[in-house]
């Protein structure tokens, strides 16, 4: 019998807001993390805005020792240990001491897109310099997938799978899933869960080359047009680390731990880049069966969901996306559920922008808000003909929520969705 999945930590490292407690209110106030930097500017991008975490010398300092930061460059890192040892706290949970035993029931399935890439560009110049001995013993763990995994599994104690995952927009959705799974078997008692991603312009790069990144609004940045708009001309770049620990009811239950949110289920599939999926492009019929099939394995009826989270990136696949939605759910104007996107306040936080969405999203169903939709008052006309512009808030507004969803679609036609219900 499967076991029942809950939340109890969560750990937060946004643009515009580092701990539960500062993003928390970020996000009820419309507060952005978006940003002019001169150094995109220098650099010749299209974008010159971006939104990345603000973290001191002296927070790097609560988590890493001195040792460990010594030749340490590698953003993701830095923001998945961050946001992964708060999660821990925030659920009571402590790490093994190093004299101690391994925590053989605690797991790790934490996400990215590209690792140290800061890093990787500082070796590449030794190597190409004849310096390869100057890389330094770190080079290899702050530069691998599994890096911020390795990171935290030593800090903690984690004896049970550690590991990552890595599939673009969709990581951190996939990371919470995959760690589900493994709770509900029976094959762990703890999973912390989550997705990073690096900052600045060599991860940014390519998506400006793209033109899939604004460039509209560099000498505005708190006026940049957010997902639904109609003025939307393509995201901003972010970056930072969500997380989250899971574990059995029963264990929470006896624990006598915060219960955010119970994990009903979810779908992960693919595309296949087949009939108008691409490896940039989504297939609405993948989309739409995703979150169907979420649905029926978490024995919900769609009609049972008050809330969604948007994977909505203010580009022009939101009307997409949100006609997907009606068509999955079978629900239009006035019946769809609220609905709203985080990356208007903290740009396209791309491999991590499932894990910090979700993170938002549990935070509103635990304590009974939906946040604003920022800059999204000329709301698209294909939207408004969808569904009602009162479901598109645009101010922060108190309510129950019961049952909500979250949803990820990532570049590889890759597709997650997850359902969870307040207890």
């Amino acid at each position: 019998m499967k076991k029942r999945v809950v939340i109890t930590g969560l750990g937060i490292v946004a643009p515009n807001g580092v701990g539960i407690s500062a993003f928390s209110d970020a996000i009820k106030k419309g507060i952005s993390g978006i940003e002019f930097l001169p150094e995109l500017r220098d650099l010749n991008f299209s974008c010159q805005l971006g939104a990345a975490p603000k973290i001191s010398e002296e927070k790097k300092r609560e988590y890493l020792t001195d040792l460990q930061l010594r030749n340490f460059n590698s953003s993701g890192i830095l923001y998945g240990v961050i946001a992964g040892m708060d999660a821990l706290k925030d659920a009571g949970i402590k790490p093994a001491l190093p004299e101690e035993e391994a925590l053989w029931d605690l797991g790790i399935i934490f996400g990215t897109g590209i690792s140290g890439v800061d890093k990787f560009r500082e070796a590449i110049h030794k190597i190409d310099d004849g310096n390869v001995r100057r890389l330094g013993s770190t080079s290899v763990v702050q530069t691998m997938t599994s890096g911020v995994s390795a990171y935290l599994g030593g800090l903690i104690g984690a004896g049970n799978m550690v590991t990552a995952n890595s599939s673009a927009c969709a990581t951190g959705t996939e990371a919470l899933l995959m760690g589900y799974e493994h709770i509900a078997a029976g094959k762990a008692k703890y999973m912390l869960c989550g997705s990073t991603s690096d900052s600045g312009p060599y991860i940014w790069g390519g998506f400006d080359a793209m033109k899939v990144t604004t460039y509209k609004y560099n000498d505005a940045p708190n006026e940049v047009a957010g997902p639904m708009s109609a003025d939307a001309s393509g995201f901003v770049p972010g970056s930072g680390a969500g997380a989250f620990v899971l574990e059995s009811l029963e264990s929470a239950q006896e624990r006598g731990a915060t219960i955010y949110a119970e994990i009903l289920g979810g779908a992960i599939n693919n595309g296949g880049q087949r009939n108008g999926g691409s490896m940039t492009a989504p297939n609405s019929s993948a989309i739409q069966k995703c979150i169907k099939d979420a649905l029926k394995v978490s024995n919900t009826a769609a009609s049972e969901i008050d809330y969604i989270n948007g994977h909505l990136t203010a580009t022009i696949k939101d009307p997409d996306e949100i006609e997907n939605w009606t068509h999955a759910l079978g629900r239009k104007g006035k019946d769809f559920p609220y609905i709203n996107s985080l990356k208007g306040m903290t740009g396209h936080c791309l491999s991590t922008s499932g894990s910090v969405e979700i993170v938002s999203a549990i935070l509103q169903l635990h304590e009974g808000f939906v946040f604003p939709n920022v800059n999204c008052e000329n709301l698209h006309p294909k939207i408004a003909s969808l569904i009602s512009s009162e479901k598109i808030s645009l101010k922060m507004q108190k309510t129950s929520l019961q049952t909500i969803v979250k949803a990820s679609f990532g570049f590889g036609d890759v597709n997650a969705c997850v359902i969870f219900k307040k207890i």
